[in-house]
């Protein structure tokens, strides 16, 4: 079986936002989403309950910041870049020209969101990167993933039908992937669309992953 506990991805102890990752409502319903995933779903909400909008880093002449949105200090939108809320940026984080982060976007501490990549309702845990023209949607990254020049993590299926892991209900039809400690993916790989990626996983530029790949493997071709 596929592993579903966020603590086989993730090292959790320095992520300020680890309660995500804990909590087991909702809408105020239980809900019967598998545990690593569920703080896709959660996301919106949290960013809502948890959101003091506020500016403590730098917005340089020419970024776009709307007002529902925390930047923590240390932490630079460039010019070009454009933020939307609700959302919540961590401390010493790059937000680099003609980027894009949309709303429900969850970023820890030094991040970097780069040249035209599109982020959106997703959570990037400490030191993780999407640096050059990358898609992250309905993801989370952990601590230290590098997505290469490209990456695309595709987050909706063609005929629009409910994601499953293992044959078992997500109750999602927008789900990228989840990404492991450690990890990296070379450029212009993709995934599918529900997939999962154990931490220091290794994958070579242009390969497609889609499934359960566990921890410490080097992904050639798919």
């Amino acid at each position: 079986m596929t592993p579903l506990e966020p603590d086989y991805y993730f090292d959790l102890a320095s992520f300020s936002h680890r309660q995500i990752f804990e909590s087991g409502e909702r809408d105020g319903d239980a809900i019967s989403l598998l545990s690593v995933i569920a703080a896709i779903a959660r996301l919106e909400i949290y960013t809502q309950k948890n959101l003091q909008p506020q500016i403590l880093g730098i917005v340089m002449d020419g970024a776009r910041v709307e007002k529902n949105v925390f930047i923590d200090e240390g932490t630079v939108i460039q010019p070009g870049a454009w933020v939307v809320g609700p959302s919540i940026i961590g401390k010493n984080c790059e937000i680099r020209h003609s980027a894009y982060v949309g709303a429900n976007t969850l970023l820890g501490d030094n991040v970097v969101i780069g040249h035209a990549s599109e982020v959106s309702h997703s959570i990037f845990l400490n030191g993780s990167r999407a640096a050059h023209f990358a898609f992250v949607g309905h993801s989370i990254l952990g601590n230290n993933v590098n997505l290469g020049a490209g990456v695309k993590l595709a987050n909706y299926k063609l005929d629009g039908s409910e994601i499953k892991i293992d044959g078992v209900s997500t109750e999602l039809n927008k789900f990228g992937a989840i990404i492991g400690d450690n990890s990296s993916l070379g450029c212009n790989a993709v995934t599918q669309p529900g997939t999962l990626i154990g931490p220091r996983v290794r994958a070579y530029p242009l390969t497609l992953l889609r499934g359960f790949l566990p921890a410490d493997s080097v992904i050639k071709k798919i």
